[in-house]
């Protein structure tokens, strides 16, 4: 696969999230419209900013999960076994949160020499 084509697929799997909040997935889907574009690298740029800025770490999440807000929510069964599926996921070196939107985010992060 292409660096081109990594790169679409990254932003598409964004867009599909269905955690993914309705400002972030407009500019992927903004960014899939310029590829090729002389407006992609700018779009690139706000991009990996927005990614810098949204995606949770797996401390933000579980902290979260932990509030009163958290709870509500997701309610308490659920939040129980996200804390356990995160708390595991930080043991075994993940650093980000394990939603969709925010592992999609991640992989464009650490692949961000693609949008450059």
């Amino acid at each position: 696969m292409s660096d081109k084509n990594q790169a679409v697929a990254f932003v598409r799997e964004l867009v599909s999230a269905e955690s993914c909040y309705p400002p972030l997935r407009e500019l992927g889907e903004e960014w899939l419209a310029a590829v090729g574009t002389d407006r992609e690298s700018d779009l690139s740029s706000k991009l990996i900013a927005a990614l810098e800025e949204d995606v949770n770490t797996i401390d933000d999440s579980l902290s979260f999960f932990a509030s009163e807000a958290g709870m509500r929510h997701f309610g308490k069964e659920k939040v129980k076994e996200m804390i356990v599926a995160f708390t595991e996921a930080k043991a075994n070196g993940s650093r980000y949160c394990l939603c969709p939107a925010c592992s999609a985010g991640a992989a464009i992060l650490a692949h961000r020499e693609l949008f450059g």
